[in-house]
C-alpha cells in the first residue's frame, strides 16, 4: 500500500478492500459518470482507481459509510492533514521503541477512552479529533490484517498483528489522497447507504461494496460497527439496488456468494427486470481464522451496465 509517483492510492487497509478485484471490475466502470457514489466507502479502492484513470474529472463524488470512526478519519485527513501526520508521527516512534507493548497502550489507554469521550460529546463524525484519526491509522498499519471491529460495548478490540516492520508514516502516500479527499468535488458523508442513495440519477454511478454475508461461521467480519449488517439489510440493499436500476443509475454491486445473498440476485424476478445481471468471478480471500481457509473463492459481481471488451 504504497503512493505510485503521487498518484493517489488507498490509505488505509480494510478487511474486504477491493484492489485485488479491481482488474475484474474495471470492464463495468461506465464511460459517462454524472456523479459518483460510494456508501460502503471503506479503503475506497475504487474511488481512488477512477480518480488515477481520470474518469472523475468532470465529476462530483460522495463517500459515504456508517462507520463515524472511518469518515472521521477521511474528514481529518482531507482537511487537517498535516497535523494529522504528526500526530501519526510521534506514534510511530512509540512503536520503533516497544512495539506490542505500544500497540496495546494506545489502543486501551489512548483509542478507546478518547472514542468514549467523543461518542459521549455527540459522536459526530464532524467532530472526529485529529489524534483519534492518527490513532486509528497508526491501529490500522499494526493491527490484525487492519481490521476495524468492535464489541457489543463499541470498544474496539482488534489485537496486535505480527508485522516485524510495518510502514506506519508513508508521507507521499497520506498527502496525495489528502489532496483527493479534500478536493471540493468530494464530498465525505457519515450516513446510512440508503440514506446517500436517494440523491443518485440517471447517469450516476454507484458502487457498493458492503459489509459481505459469511459464508461460514468462521468468516464472519461485517462487525465493522457495533451493529452487524443482518440478513434483513442485505434485503434491504438489494430493494435499494432495484430501486437504482429502474431509475437509470448505474451501479456496481461486489458481495459474497452466501446464499442469502445469491437468492436475492441469481434468478430473482425483480433483480432481472431492472436490468441487473449476477455473474461469480474468482477473488483471493485474504483473511479467515483458519490460514488453510484462506485464498481464492467465488465472490458475487451484480451491476446493469454492460462490461467492455477489456479491462482499461
Amino acid at each position: 500500500m504504497v503512493s505510485d509517483n503521487g498518484h493517489p492510492r488507498p490509505f488505509l487497509k480494510w478487511a474486504g478492500g477491493k484492489r485485488q478485484l479491481l482488474p475484474a471490475l474495471r470492464p463495468y466502470y461506465p464511460d459517462a459518470i454524472g456523479t459518483y457514489f460510494e456508501p460502503f466507502v471503506g479503503s475506497g479502492a475504487v474511488f481512488f482507481d477512477l480518480w488515477r484513470q481520470g474518469r472523475l474529472a468532470a465529476s462530483r463524488a460522495v463517500l459515504s459509510d456508517h462507520n463515524a470512526d472511518l469518515i472521521g478519519c477521511y474528514l481529518r485527513l482531507g482537511d487537517a492533514a498535516p497535523a494529522l501526520v504528526a500526530h501519526l508521527e510521534t506514534l510511530a516512534a512509540g512503536h520503533a521503541a516497544d512495539g506490542r507493548a505500544h500497540y496495546y497502550a494506545v489502543r486501551d489507554g489512548a483509542f478507546n477512552p478518547g472514542r468514549r469521550a467523543w461518542r459521549a460529546a455527540g459522536g459526530r463524525a464532524a467532530d472526529y479529533p485529529v489524534a483519534l484519526a492518527a490513532m486509528l491509522l497508526y491501529l490500522n498499519r499494526t493491527g490484525y490484517n487492519g481490521l476495524f471491529r468492535q464489541n457489543a460495548a463499541g470498544e474496539f478490540n482488534v489485537p496486535a498483528g505480527r508485522y516485524e516492520r510495518p510502514r506506519i508514516v508513508d508521507r507521499a502516500l497520506l498527502e496525495s489522497a489528502a489532496a483527493v479527499v479534500g478536493d471540493p468535488r468530494v464530498q465525505v458523508e457519515h450516513a446510512p447507504f440508503d440514506r446517500v442513495l436517494t440523491a443518485a440519477r440517471a447517469g450516476d454511478f454507484v458502487y457498493l461494496d458492503p459489509p459481505y454475508a459469511p459464508i461460514s461461521r468462521t468468516a464472519r467480519f461485517d462487525a465493522y460497527t457495533a451493529q452487524r449488517f443482518s440478513d434483513e439489510d442485505q434485503e434491504r440493499l438489494q430493494r435499494a439496488l432495484v430501486a437504482l436500476a429502474e431509475r437509470g443509475v448505474a451501479v456496481v454491486l461486489s458481495n459474497s456468494t452466501a446464499p442469502a445473498v445469491t437468492r436475492l440476485y441469481e434468478g430473482n424476478a425483480a433483480a432481472r427486470a431492472a436490468g441487473l445481471r449476477a455473474r461469480r468471478i474468482p477473488a483471493r480471500r485474504a483473511i479467515n481464522s483458519r490460514g488453510d481457509r484462506r485464498g481464492v473463492v467465488d465472490e458475487l459481481l451484480v451491476t446493469n451496465v454492460r462490461p467492455e471488451r477489456s479491462a482499461r
